[in-house]
């Protein structure tokens, strides 16, 4: 028997007709994992990105993000209302309404915007007080400083400005809206001053003299730990206070940075010095006939003598006795009382304060008016040695 040459029967039926389509061999699977193993020498260069993050939730921003800024119409109107110049984008005033309790980023919160601005304050505040009222007490100057630029003042300021504040941060609030968070610890980290070495001695009657609240203490000379507040409410509204202050400060801080420096001394000297403050009701004298006499013999004059320039119902119930205070000739004070001793100290005090609030008037130069481009020579102001007592 002959044996049948199988191969060459393959290659006649097996072949293909001309013009005919080629129908796969391996099934659809099998080429696919070809095809990538194919492509995995030339896949294997580039990075292998995962996608299995993509499918987990987004945490919630502490504040709302910066892009949101433009389409907000409380801070479109907060822009205008304070007649900022186009200098100072949305963008960073919707940054000036994010407290450091909102937000801890640096970049987003107002803590940097803030400290920058509450030093303009302090800086203007304090050269317009030392300029025209050059022989304050150091107490009584803290006590102004506090007065002008102080946290109470500021929050009043801008709660006047129209802010209203969150009822909580979060992504979804509008930019418009102030955002904090009821946080002392954080609120307390922000503020400036040294640590004190009796503090850990837990001792409430230490004696803290002026030059201790110079050196030690805040710019107002004062130190605060938040243990004075007996109750929540009171400590909510005191933070809520330092919020809205922080925001205040923040503004000014923005202007400088966008605007320079003769912007924000104008900023400051339109929302803040304009103000009206009394500062003859801030004055307590302990014994003000004995620092009366220490003042005339430090400067030189005669000693004072107090004379009755008139009285009526000496005899009856409302007596009332004018006593006026001369050196030599010179009337120094006067002042009206129900006793002639009250008269005499009331009369004192009208002269110690007639001292102390001397101002060489409403228009008096400041050390920042000579950074002007034409500023006339500098005079010095008369500043006065100090306190009596």
């Amino acid at each position: 028997m002959k044996r049948l040459r199988l191969a060459g029967w393959s290659g006649q039926v097996l072949s293909a007709r001309p013009g005919a389509a080629i129908a796969p061999i391996r099934p659809a699977a099998f080429q696919t994992i070809a095809a990538r193993r194919q492509s995995s020498a030339a896949a294997s260069a580039e990075p292998v990105q995962d996608f299995s993050h993509q499918d987990m939730p987004r945490p919630p921003l502490p504040s709302p993000p910066p892009s949101v800024a433009a389409r907000s119409a409380k801070l479109a109107a907060l822009h205008a209302r304070l007649s900022l110049s186009k200098k100072v984008p949305l963008e960073t005033l919707a940054r000036t309404l994010v407290t450091l309790t909102a937000d801890d980023n640096a970049n987003f919160n107002n803590s940097s915007l803030a400290t920058l601005g509450r030093s303009i304050i302090h800086y203007h505040v304090l050269e317009y007080l030392v300029c025209k009222w050059p022989r304050l007490p150091m107490s009584i100057l803290y006590a102004a400083i506090r007065a002008y630029g102080g946290p109470q003042t500021l929050q009043v300021i801008a709660r006047r400005w129209g802010v209203e504040s969150a009822a909580a941060p979060g992504e979804e609030v509008d930019p418009g809206l102030l955002q904090w968070k009821p946080d002392a610890e954080k609120m307390v980290s922000t503020r400036t001053g040294y640590l004190r070495a009796e503090d850990e001695l837990k001792q409430p009657h230490w004696r803290r003299g002026m030059s201790s609240r110079i050196v030690l203490d805040d710019d107002l000379g004062e130190k605060k730990t938040g243990s004075e507040f007996t109750s929540q409410e009171d400590l909510h509204a005191h933070l809520q206070g330092e919020a809205f202050a922080s925001f205040a400060q923040a503004v000014v801080g923005a202007v400088y940075l966008h605007c320079g420096r003769e912007a924000a001394k104008h900023f400051v000297t339109s929302h803040i010095l304009s103000r009206q403050v009394d500062l003859s009701k801030m004055f307590e004298f302990v014994s003000p006939t004995r620092e009366l006499a220490m003042l005339c013999a430090r400067e030189g004059f005669e000693a004072p003598i107090a004379r009755l320039e008139s009285e009526t119902g000496r005899l009856s119930r409302t007596p009332v006795f004018v006593v006026g205070i001369y050196s030599g000739t010179e009337k120094l004070g006067e002042a009206a009382g129900p006793s002639l001793d009250m008269a005499r100290r009331m009369a004192s005090m009208a002269a110690l304060k007639a001292w102390y609030l001397y101002s060489p008037g409403n228009k008096v130069r400041v050390p920042s008016d000579m950074m002007e481009a034409d500023a006339q020579p500098w005079k010095a102001p008369h500043i006065d040695v100090g306190e009596i007592v």
